[in-house]
């Protein structure tokens, strides 16, 4: 037996409830479509079943790989010899929390999140529905859209900290920025957040989320895999123009492709590799830098192994 294979007979002997998967095809469980087999996934259900998870990983000398819906990232194709946990909307449950709070654990999806909130006839994620991660990478990366950030609707949030000891630190401690806070470069699990947000009228905020929706469907190219937008946005101009600018809409090497509809995403258009899509990122900001001086830094976490 492989130390997975010991490490996956404790860890079913010490959480029994737990789903495991061996093997599991990461292009299954990312929005760009790419990625091998991971060794192993786990689902946690729960705060409780996922910290004790990280605590057995932890004393195994095990350093796991912390997905959410995989909307933003780009997968070896290779085997990845990794323990990838997935916080899925098994990891999902919301609460009402007074007059204008929300809890939730963080794989509740976005879209799911902004519904209860609007069933709720709470105002203020409606920018939120139509981003395609979860809660706990938007606390992450304070992900945003349309004039909205998660900052703005951030109370608190709970996680686990490179020690494994569980914290709760307010939004004002966690040093929010643009697609940046004190999780984006550390080890720490968020295990879930709360929200503070405003009372509404329930159409109104539907009514918002729609249009919200079509000027995405008109602008992005939701009908293709990606991850988004590929790049951050510099200091000077926007990514999607400078690529534009330079000439490289519908560039393409293999079957990755900078979209035709909004140059800064990079699509899938049909059996692309890891390696053609990174040529392209890498095409790309040398061609800008070239033309421009300026550097493009990526959005899309790569995880190469």
């Amino acid at each position: 037996m492989d130390n997975f294979g010991r490490l996956i007979s404790e860890i079913r002997a010490e959480l029994p409830r737990l789903e495991l998967r061996e093997n599991e095809q990461m292009r299954d469980h990312c929005s760009f479509k790419i990625g091998g087999a991971a060794r192993v996934m786990a689902l946690p259900s729960s705060a409780e079943e996922a910290e004790k998870l990280c605590l057995s990983l932890r004393r195994s000398g095990v350093e796991p790989l912390i997905v959410g819906n995989g909307t933003n990232l780009l997968v070896t194709d290779s085997p990845l010899d990794r323990f990838v946990v997935k916080f899925s909307d098994k990891m999902g449950s919301v609460e009402k929390r007074g007059d204008n709070g929300v809890f939730a654990l963080s794989g509740i999806s976005l879209a799911r999140l902004a519904s209860f909130c609007a069933k709720a006839s709470l105002t203020g994620l409606e920018f939120a529905h139509g981003i395609p991660g979860t809660l706990g990478g938007a606390v992450s990366m304070n992900a945003g859209a349309y004039g909205g950030e998660m900052k703005d609707v951030l109370r608190s949030a709970d996680y686990l900290d490179e020690n494994l000891k569980l914290c709760r630190k307010t939004s004002k401690e966690l040093e929010m920025g643009y697609r940046h806070s004190v999780f984006s470069e550390t080890g720490c699990v968020i295990l879930g957040a709360e929200i503070e947000l405003a009372s509404g009228s329930e159409d109104a905020i539907l009514t918002r989320m729609r249009e919200l929706s079509e000027k995405r469907r008109a602008s992005q190219p939701l009908d293709m895999p990606s991850a988004g937008s590929t790049f951050k946005r510099p200091e000077q101009g926007y990514a999607a123009a400078l690529i534009d600018e330079a000439g490289l809409k519908g560039f393409a090497i293999g079957g990755a492709e900078v979209s035709q509809k909004h140059a800064g995403f990079v699509i899938n258009r049909g059996n692309a590799t890891f390696d053609e899509v990174l040529a392209l990122i890498e095409h790309i900001q040398k061609t800008v830098y070239e033309r421009t001086g300026i550097s493009l830094e990526p959005e899309v976490k790569i995880i190469r192994g």
